[in-house]
């Protein structure tokens, strides 16, 4: 597996051709981008996420190209902290087109789930993310593997199965 960097990675979810799935299993992250935004969030104050245009802007262009971008989050219930936040702002990616679901950590015991967050691109890539224990991002990895292709193509399907559609997720 090689290293990419951040530029690199951005380049491939602007590029894909056919599809990006995104499988999201931590409870907490701790994003330098995102974190000013819980901490405001956690204040009780507002948010205009402005800071999640570029990226609602690029999820309109996929769509509008025929293209599919979809993401699921398993999480522990009581959602943590960080749940109950970024559930709090899925609506714009989901309005901009993201199909984004959530399951419960519970219904997935059986399934097996590769060691990190991923994104699968057109079923020929896969982006490993890499976090601290505090949920800070430490790296990303990229491998054409084809074992670790069907691992992560066959563990997203099978969560996605059981997951929710933002619309009916219902935090806890």
């Amino acid at each position: 597996m090689a290293s990419i960097g951040d530029d690199e990675f951005d380049r491939l979810l602007i590029e894909f051709g056919t599809e990006a799935l995104h499988l999201e299993m931590r409870d907490i992250y701790g994003t330098e981008v995102e974190l000013p935004h819980m901490r405001q969030w956690s204040h009780g104050e507002s948010d205009d996420l402005e800071w999640l245009s570029a990226w609602c802007a690029t999820v309109r262009r996929h769509v509008a190209a025929g293209r599919t971008v979809r993401r699921v989050r398993i999480v522990s219930e009581p959602l943590s902290e960080y749940q109950h936040w970024s559930y709090g702002i899925a609506h714009v990616m989901v309005e901009a087109g993201e199909d984004i679901r959530w399951v419960p950590r519970r219904l997935v015991s059986s399934i097996a789930l590769p060691g990190n967050d991923f994104y699968l691109v057109d079923g020929e890539l896969v982006i490993y993310l890499h976090y601290s224990g505090a949920g800070r991002a430490t790296g990303k990895t990229l491998s054409r593997d084809p074992d670790d292709l069907r691992l992560c193509r066959t563990a997203f399907e099978a969560v996605w199965k059981l997951a929710i559609p933002h619309r009916d997720y219902r935090p806890v």
